[in-house]
């Protein structure tokens, strides 16, 4: 006999068996606007990819099977490895074959920036971790490009065959950077790093040199090589630090232990020491923190880009519930008040997108405004979209109910992962104070992305009114400024996404984030944007199956 106590009704399919480019309009629109349009086709094919069970079950694997340090092997030799779960090891090679580390600098073709943006912002829907080794490869190949190493280097950086074996280099296939700057009292405050490096063998700057030092957080720690920051005859340069000495022995960087974190679990930081670790200067003496802060202005991109990704995942996953689910006799997504909040969801997913990929390109161009995008305008979508991040993933997992709370669905790991872009590469203060280092020091900068928003704002009241006391806040004096540093950079990018929105996107998009973003009523809550009779059409353009 069949007892009715266990029939499943109203459950949520899985989302899968979809292409995550094609399904993404505001994507494919901005990949053609900023000039990418011929990567079209490697897009679409990997955002097939992505949205199958079988990348979905591998990505769900290298999140649960967490990596694993082994300091010694059995016979009580240093070793100093961390295994990873096979899912970690498909997105590395799906994302190295499309050239994610590399192709920003290797790429003939124009928009090599939009393109790489595009497929990075594909990726992190799916598997978050694997992005910051390509981020931090990526980042350091300008940086190392003018070292004398370079022209060893570069085959294994630009080389999109994915190789983990662990091996020194002239053994390797391809290879992939990492990056060492937190120490446990400094944070944030890298003048305050104690790691030391003196030369060793012959003089010169071309020396090779000895590093002892701690750092608390040394992401991917068995990355082919690190750019590490330590004191150099008291000021702090920059080194390259590589996983085996220059004769095939393991070099003296040694982990302590793996970080158990909240989220970014299928990816290993550990704390490490250095114990006389073979480095090579990098830069100029003493130019270090300035070196790595240039390496950062690519990193803090893809931290916009990644936050995007978990916003344009969080939504699709809310409404695809909200389009299932049956409340109260009909559809999560045909009761208005539901309609209001995924709207409002839509909208900011949609903001993120735009601005992503414009900031990206602005990395192709080197014109005076494109310049103060990339000085000015990236860390403080760095700082919003990040922030933001957090808030629209929690959103979501509550149009879940109780099932978003529960781990065998996606929406743990989403919310989970959504604080790290904020914290990673400075925190919030941190990316708002450098956002007003770069109006005080950048004076040219400054005053092309504030008249470039004046101008672009002139024909509409409510941003020309946010316009002109965003210029006269920028002009006000130090102690002013600084209590503000927040709302300058929230003004900054609201007012950009804004005006991105009324050149681009259908009226239906920019009205609505004008009068939720700059109406009446104070934004802070989603489900305020108002109009419902639209919601369903805002809905539709962010996810219809």
């Amino acid at each position: 006999m069949k007892w009715p106590t266990h029939e499943v009704v109203n459950q949520v399919p899985e989302l899968e068996g979809y292409n995550l480019y094609t399904a993404d309009v505001a994507l494919q629109e901005a990949v053609q606007r900023e000039g990418a349009g011929t990567y079209s086709a490697v897009l679409e094919d990997y955002g097939a990819w992505l949205g199958t069970s079988e990348a979905l079950a591998f990505a769900r694997r290298a999140n649960i099977y967490h990596p694993i340090a082994e300091r010694f092997d059995r016979f009580g030799n240093r070793v100093d490895k961390v295994h990873y779960d096979e899912g970690w090891h498909v997105f590395m090679k799906q994302a190295m074959i499309r050239g994610m580390h590399s192709q920003a600098w290797d790429a003939a073709e124009p928009g090599a920036q939009v393109g790489r943006a595009a497929l990075y912002l594909l990726h992190g829907q799916i598997e978050a971790g694997t992005l910051c080794p390509l981020t931090m490869t990526s980042a350091a190949i300008p940086i190392l490009s003018r070292e004398p190493l370079y022209d060893m280097l570069r085959p294994l950086l630009l080389s999109r065959d994915y190789d983990p074996a662990d091996k020194p280099l002239p053994e390797k296939k391809s290879m992939l950077i990492g990056m060492g700057m937190t120490e446990k009292q400094g944070g944030s405050d890298l003048r305050t790093n104690t790691s030391t490096a003196v030369p060793v063998g012959r003089g010169g700057r071309a020396a090779d040199y000895s590093l002892v030092g701690h750092k608390w957080f040394f992401s991917v720690p068995t990355a082919d090589a690190h750019l590490v920051l330590a004191q150099h005859e008291e000021q702090h340069s920059c080194f390259f630090v590589p996983r085996w000495r220059p004769d095939g022995t393991l070099n003296a960087v040694q982990i302590q232990r793996l970080k158990d974190k909240l989220g970014n679990r299928s990816n290993a930081s550990a704390e490490v020491e250095f114990m006389g670790a073979h480095g090579v200067l990098v830069g100029e003496p003493g130019r270090g923190i300035a070196t790595l802060v240039e390496m950062a202005s690519l990193t803090r991109l893809d931290c916009v880009l990644g936050s995007t990704a978990l916003i344009r995942q969080a939504v699709v996953q809310a409404i695809h519930h909200a389009d299932y689910r049956q409340a109260f006799g009909r559809a999560l997504v045909d009761q208005p008040l539901m309609q209001a909040v995924l709207a409002d969801l839509a909208l900011e997913s949609e903001a993120a997108t735009v601005l992503a990929l414009r900031l990206a390109r602005s990395f192709d161009n080197d014109d005076l405004l494109n310049q103060a995008y990339r000085r000015i305008l990236t860390p403080a979508a760095k700082f919003w979209i990040c922030k933001r991040a957090v808030g629209v993933t929690a959103e979501c997992m509550e149009v879940w109910g109780g099932n978003g709370y529960i781990e065998d669905g996606p929406m743990p790991r989403l919310f989970r992962e959504a604080p790290v872009n904020a914290i990673w590469e400075g925190s919030g203060n941190v990316m708002c104070l450098d956002v007003l280092r770069g109006l005080r020091r950048e004076p040219d900068f400054a005053g092309a992305l504030i008249d470039a928003l004046i101008s672009e704002s002139s024909d509409e009241p409510m941003l020309s009114q946010r316009a002109e006391q965003l210029a006269t806040l920028v002009s006000a004096d130090e102690a002013t400024l600084q209590g503000c540093a927040r709302h300058v950079a929230q003004w900054l990018v609201l007012l950009t996404q804004a005006n991105l929105l009324r050149r681009h996107a259908p009226s239906v998009v920019s009205d609505a984030f004008l009068r939720s973003r700059f109406g009446a009523q104070p934004m802070a809550l989603y489900g305020t944007v108002g109009q419902v009779d639209t919601a369903r059409e805002l809905i539709r353009r962010a996810w219809y199956e």
